[in-house]
């Protein structure tokens, strides 16, 4: 048997697709579970002649070419390391370990300087898009050895998502990298899908729409600017009947659940000094969404307000602010990369790391286009609000924003993310905070000193005790 040009540990539904995807480019994959009864059932159920099922780990790297490329499609954490400590003294220096799965991007980092030291190229490699995309073409987002990256570039651009010509898939930079940048993929993701359920109990509540006008709604807001992944899958849902009668969405519980990643942007994001309220919003509220009894118990104790009826023009109000609070998710996310790319010494490339996002991965969207190339026309831009673009949308599409959440509040309807978005904008280019009084507490209290705006320096002022004698 000829030498395999990769192999895939972890036969689960992730890995055993995008090793089908790859055989079906014309590279030899070799399979490996460390349940032997998974690969079997692959290999049965999806018979190719470019798959080849090994069952013992020496067997397995020894089938595959130098520079061995061994890709892991595990659960994140122990079992990463497990596997390590197994495959690892089976390796020679120049062998690479491309870790596919959700790992922490610190724990890639020390795996990564781990292995470097043995002379093994580790990367830690995001993919986005799901099933169907490992399948049929994710957007891939691989961080590590910079010339290492060309022995397995080919493999990658050539099952990758594709805009027009364009593979969605690009080198990110070293160590941790990748997996830093699917992080907070994900977590504008979460900002993204609470925003869009903000809007459909708007649009139900407020606006009175059943879920066939809903349906039809986000079908027509999928045809303009608002054109995403995301929206089009919604009309979707809302159009999906159900066999117990009326649309499953209806019969599905109102509880979310997480894996993790997004609330690790959030976490992450305070330890960098970086505002992603928008994406912590949206992790507390499914944290919410969780507290069935409570809520359950509050719902009673204390209705909310008697809806009124929406306004003219209430629906395009909503879409307006679907759009501004988009804006500032993605402007948040990315303002995270570029704390990034400071803190930890990496060569982001803004503009490409929208560009590879653009198809494949579950925040697709044509506004992906518009981020590219506000960053290909300014790479060091501060703020991706500060674009002429997208700055001239806010301020044509702001005061819907305004309006549509001052209407939420009134209706006691929960709208955490678009709150967040208006409430981001008018920070940032507010002229005043309310910090001053902060800091001169903090001078009272503590003697942290402050900055004067009239003078050069810190200072402390002896503070005296009016009301407090």
């Amino acid at each position: 048997m000829e030498k395999m040009d990769i192999g895939m540990v972890g036969m689960a539904v992730m890995g055993s697709n995008l090793a089908l995807n790859m055989a079906d480019h014309g590279f030899e994959v070799a399979c490996y579970n460390y349940t032997p009864e998974l690969t079997e059932k692959v290999l049965r159920e999806h018979p190719h002649e470019r798959m080849h099922g090994f069952y013992d780990l020496s067997e397995f790297v020894a089938a595959l070419a130098k520079p061995r490329k061994i890709m892991f499609m595990i659960m994140a954490g122990e079992p990463v390391d497990s596997m390590l400590a197994k495959l690892v003294p089976l390796l020679e220096p120049g062998d690479m370990v491309l870790d596919g799965g959700n790992s922490f991007f610190e724990d890639t980092r020390r795996r990564h300087d781990w292995l470097r030291d043995q002379g093994i190229c580790y990367f830690g490699v995001g993919i986005s898009g799901g099933e169907k995309g490992a399948r049929f073409g994710p957007c891939i987002m691989p961080g590590g050895d910079r010339d290492a990256y060309e022995a397995v570039r080919p493999i990658y651009e050539a099952i990758a998502a594709r805009a027009g010509d364009d593979p969605c898939c690009s080198y990110i930079g070293s160590d941790g990298a990748g997996h830093y940048v699917k992080m907070v993929h994900n977590g504008i993701e979460y900002a993204d899908m609470q925003l869009i359920a903000e809007s459909y109990l708007l649009l139900q509540k407020v606006g009175g729409l059943d879920n066939q006008a809903l349906s039809q709604t986000f079908y027509s807001w999928n045809q303009g600017e608002l054109k995403s992944f995301l929206i089009g899958i919604t009309a979707d849902i809302l159009a999906e009947d159900d066999e117990a009668g009326g649309q499953i969405l209806d019969w599905i519980e109102d509880s979310a659940g997480q894996k993790g990643t997004g609330r690790w942007t959030s976490i992450q994001a305070m330890k960098q000094g970086v505002n992603t309220s928008l994406i912590t919003a949206a992790c507390n509220a499914r944290v919410m969404s969780n507290l069935t009894d409570e809520r359950q118990a509050m719902g009673a104790a204390l209705p909310a307000p008697e809806s009124r009826c929406a306004v003219a023009g209430f629906q395009e109000d909503v879409r307006r602010s679907l759009y501004v609070g988009k804006i500032a998710a993605y402007a948040q996310g990315f303002a995270l990369y570029r704390s990034a790319a400071e803190v930890y010494g990496w060569e982001l490339d803004f503009g490409r790391i929208a560009a590879v996002f653009r198809a494949g991965c579950i925040i697709q969207a044509d506004f992906l286009n518009k981020i590219t190339e506000a960053y290909r026309k300014s790479p060091q831009l501060m703020n991706l609000m500060l674009d002429e673009f997208f700055l001239g949308k806010i301020r044509e599409n702001a005061g819907s924003l305004r309006r549509v959440v001052g209407l939420a509040i009134a209706n006691g309807i929960p709208v955490p993310a678009l709150a967040a978005a208006i409430e981001y904008i008018d920070a940032l280019g507010s002229k005043g905070l309310g910090a001053n009084l902060i800091q001169a507490q903090r001078d009272y209290f503590g003697a942290h000193t402050f900055k004067r705006r009239d003078k050069e320096g810190s200072f402390h002022h002896v503070w005296q005790e009016h009301y407090r004698k």
